[in-house]
């Protein structure tokens, strides 16, 4: 995506399920584990690039012994420091020690059978070491300690911490992370009293009875408990101090999660490939964390996916596959090819079947799957336009068969990032300047006001890196005229699941629809609608509905996209710019098991959602800056 927005985060957990001596002998290292998680990590570092932290937890360690270790970072290398802060208590010891799981877990740190990381990407809270995951509720009873990770937003927060403060709770911050972590607390400690007092007019002592509520804690029953009013996606996974740990997928599938297990592993990750790559695992044992359910891992090493909520209609983020997650995921590259293939049928009438004079490139480097997609699509239209011009010269009684034939798709690398160029300058027109060389071109492909030059990305959000970097950059070839193509449909609507797109006016589809009602006459529509959202507001989510939603049904789709091409065209360009966007439609065919697609329909799969929507559109007519959830 040439505009970088924050996003998602990842998470993984892996659960060993022999001693560590077992796979000193097997894999040459006491430490494999820990080398796997760490791998992990790196493997899914697109996921987060603002920090990172890792937690364990030892199973059956003696009483005085530290069981927990911790460690974060959001320094600017955070893997690399993370590492090293957990590495740097291996480095000073001799090889025999190295070699001896048993020593090491008995004196070192971060050697626990139970162990998770997690990789942030924050959305609108500072990235101080403090809001690095995982979080940790700490107790002396070893059953209610609580490690909590996740990669996920909530759209009622504020619901949530009043219900906390309600039982009587009083939570140092409002931030979904630690309200969920004081939700789900609470009530391990409600489990845990209750079990502790079933077993105590027995005769049991507190020891045995600690025994007995490792073996009979109800997690799916404390996950039912404790989200019965989450709203948003997410994946959450947690570790509780005695060696349980679960991980758990919202209702309609929005974020994503993917496990595997065999005789030596549990290990769960936010993305396929990852998992694959580390443990050298194929496709098919992969599995998906089900949504609504939660992955449950026994101190005993027992798994079970058991639900937790009541399930929504499926709505896993259609994001994922355009942009967000690594492409080397067998699905998600194939479906990034047949969303480029399905643009090649309208580019190539944009361009009236002219491909010796157009040149076809995209914009790096994630767009790249989608552009070969394209230009399959490309040579299929270019095989009918074959048979189609054979035929007319030959009813026609014409020669240029051999033209015809040598008539060729022209895919060219044209745009080239060129770094992180530092925007510092007082001046406007030299920062300005400066942005627009943040990318470079291939010079002497384009032919001067004869070529076409088409440009696919993988979506446009904000359309000021392509007004002010990329359109202005190429125009210095000067093409005859500039496409830009969008893989994914326009961008409509906020984010609230995860994605750092919450303010309505930050969104050129938007700004374009807001113009064109304006040029036509109807602004009284968005004073209207204003209205209407407000009044929405005052109604409970579940029977709200999406106000802005009725602005955009005013237009036609491919005049948005006209008047985006217009607000995207900087002043004194002299090729002329159009905008050509995937349809929703072809996108639910290219990922039809990824139909999430509430950013560019409005139809969101949460009632929280419907809410965020009107509060931004309200926040935007009211001239707030403030976040709608």
């Amino acid at each position: 995506m040439s505009e970088a927005i924050h996003h998602e985060c990842g998470l993984a957990m892996i659960r060993l399920k022999k001693p560590l001596d077992y796979y000193n002998k097997k894999y040459g290292t006491p430490l494999h584990g820990l080398k796997c998680l760490q791998l992990l990590m790196r493997k899914m570092r697109n996921r987060g690039q603002d920090g990172a932290g890792m937690a364990t937890i030892k199973l059956d360690h003696p009483p005085g012994k530290k069981f927990i270790s911790r460690k974060r970072s959001n320094a600017s290398n955070y893997l690399d420091d993370l590492w090293a802060g957990v590495y740097k208590r291996f480095d000073v010891l001799t090889p025999e020690q190295l070699n001896d799981g048993e020593w090491l877990k008995e004196n070192l740190p971060y050697t626990g059978e139970v162990m998770m990381g997690h990789l942030r990407y924050g959305t609108h809270s500072t990235n101080a070491i403090e809001t690095c995951h995982p979080f940790l509720r700490q107790s002396n009873w070893k059953t209610r300690c609580l490690i909590v990770a996740g990669n996920f937003n909530l759209t009622n927060v504020n619901e949530l911490f009043q219900e906390l403060v309600e039982l009587g709770q009083y939570p140092k911050e409002k931030s979904d992370t630690v309200t969920v972590l004081e939700k789900i607390g609470h009530f391990l400690d409600d489990e845990v009293q209750r079990i502790h007092s079933w077993h105590k007019p027995d005769g049991y002592s507190n020891i045995e009875i600690n025994d007995i509520i490792a073996e009979e804690l109800d997690v799916q029953r404390l996950l039912k408990r404790a989200s019965k009013k989450f709203d948003g996606g997410y994946v959450m996974g947690g570790m509780i101090g005695h060696g349980d740990a679960f991980v758990m997928r919202d209702p309609a599938g929005i974020r994503p999660a993917f496990f595997f297990e065999d005789d030596e592993f549990v290990a769960v990750a936010s993305e396929r490939p990852a998992l694959q790559t580390v443990f050298n695992v194929p496709f098919e044992v992969i599995r998906e964390v089900e949504p609504g359910h939660a992955l449950i891992i026994k101190k005993s090493g027992q798994t079970s996916m058991k639900p937790f909520t009541k399930l929504l209609p499926r709505a896993a983020c259609s994001f994922e596959r355009i942009y967000f997650s690594r492409g080397n995921d067998r699905d998600i590259y194939l479906e990034r090819k047949e969303l480029g293939r399905r643009l090649a049928r309208s580019v190539a009438r944009a361009v009236k079947y002219d491909f010796d004079n157009t040149v076809f490139s995209y914009i790096p480097n994630t767009a790249e799957t989608a552009f070969q997609g394209m230009i399959e699509g490309l040579e299929d239209e270019l095989l009918w336009w074959r048979k189609k011009e054979m035929k007319r010269r030959k009813k026609k009684g014409k020669n240029g068969f051999g033209k015809v034939l040598k008539t060729k798709v022209r895919n060219e690398k044209i745009v080239v990032k060129d770094g992180k160029t530092r925007t510092f300058i007082a001046d406007t027109t030299s920062r300005d300047d400066m942005v627009s060389h943040v990318y470079d071109v291939t010079y002497g492909i384009v032919r001067d006001e004869i070529d076409t030059l088409v440009l696919l990305d993988d979506s446009i959000v904000r359309g000021t890196t392509m007004r002010d970097s990329i359109i202005k950059i190429v125009s210095r070839l000067r093409p005859k005229r500039i496409i830009i193509v969008s893989s994914a449909p326009q961008i409509r609507y906020p984010d609230c699941y995860g994605i750092d797109m919450s303010k309505m006016g930050e969104f050129v589809a938007f700004k374009a629809m807001e113009a064109l009602i304006e040029e036509r006459g109807k602004k009284k529509l968005l004073k209207q609608a204003y209205k209407k959202a407000v009044a929405e507001l005052k109604k409970p989510d579940k029977k709200q509905k999406n106000i802005v939603k009725q602005l955009y049904d005013e237009l036609k789709y491919e005049d948005v996209s006209k008047k985006i091409a217009q607000i995207m065209t900087p002043k004194g360009t002299k090729p002329k710019v159009d905008v050509i966007y995937q349809t929703i439609e072809d996108l639910q065919q290219s990922c039809p098991n990824n139909n999430g697609d509430w950013y560019f329909s409005g139809n969101y799969p949460t009632p929280g959602g419907f809410r965020v929507v009107n509060k931004a559109f309200v926040n935007y007519m009211e001239g707030s800056g403030e976040r709608a959830y």
